[in-house]
């Protein structure tokens, strides 16, 4: 099933976001090449695809798992959750309708 993982960064996250982003994309890729990655990107903390100094909000993953427990311990061991970008990250059950 697919889940959606939402993580809220905390403020001034960007330092941090941009220290451990390879090993987050990394995570995303593996996602990826096994077929199981539907959509994943960051949210700008302001309306431009290039926020700048401004950073980022958060992100959203949607990404295909066996189970919700399943899906909460991948977004539990994400980088940005371990080294503090995320204050929080909420994984819901997502359910594909368009495109």
């Amino acid at each position: 099933m697919l889940y959606a993982i939402m993580g809220e960064d905390v403020p001034g996250s960007l330092e941090r976001r941009l220290s451990v982003r390879p090993a987050h994309l990394a995570r995303l890729e593996a996602l990826k090449n096994e077929g199981r990655l539907l959509v994943a990107g960051p949210f700008p903390a302001i309306d431009s695809s290039d926020p700048g100094p401004a950073g980022f909000s958060g992100s959203l993953i949607v990404a295909e798992f066996a189970s919700l427990a399943e899906a909460q311990a991948w977004a539990d061991a994400d980088p940005y959750v371990g080294a503090g970008v995320y204050a929080r990250a909420v994984v819901k059950p997502f359910k594909k309708v368009l495109p």
